[in-house]
């Protein structure tokens, strides 16, 4: 591995493990000229690239720091933990790679970022949303925030459901009698 730092190509192996899942190894590197450490990622290398279809017909190779730079831009300044951004990147990521060998449409890859963003933070869905669906008015994206507010009222009342079913909302139920 050459140096990053003098270009060397001497160096050793100080330390590895796995990273992404499992998916990569994380190699840390010492150069044996300069003394600088460095870090290496170990990826299985795909034989044909991954193509992502666009609107226009357009072919070009999938690059997930698309998805990272288009999630970071909805998140803007919303309290999105950078973990949680990379594990929604990790999540999609896979899936595209599960169902698709060759091309996948970019559709799919904007339904998938939404869906997953919609459970992370209603506000960066909504930004995601509004470039995604390409709203053309207002009423456009008064009817996204409907149906987001009434699919979070259905959540809350499937709660007080459970709540009621146990009993009073708080108190744990007996269990089987």
């Amino acid at each position: 591995m050459i140096c990053p730092y003098c270009g060397c190509d001497d160096g050793r192996v100080i330390d590895s493990r796995a990273s992404e899942n499992g998916s990569a190894i994380r190699r840390r590197r010492q150069c044996n000229d300069c003394g600088r450490r460095f870090t290496t990622y170990e990826r299985i290398e795909e034989g044909a690239k991954l193509m992502v279809v666009k609107h226009d017909g357009r072919r070009e190779a999938f690059d997930i720091a698309k998805i990272r730079k288009a999630l970071d831009m909805a998140c803007g300044k919303r309290p999105v933990a950078d973990s949680a951004k990379q594990h929604l990147v990790e999540v999609v990521e896979e899936a595209i790679h599960r169902e698709f060998d060759r091309e996948v449409d970019t559709t799919y890859i904007g339904r998938l970022v939404a869906n997953n963003l919609r459970d992370l933070d209603e506000i960066a869905y909504i930004r995601f949303a509004s470039e995604y669906e390409e709203f053309k008015s207002v009423g456009d994206i008064l009817e996204t925030v409907r149906q987001l507010s009434e699919r979070v009222r259905d959540a809350k009342d499937q709660q007080k459901l459970f709540d009621e079913k146990d009993g009073a909302a708080g108190r744990p139920h007996p269990g089987p009698v």
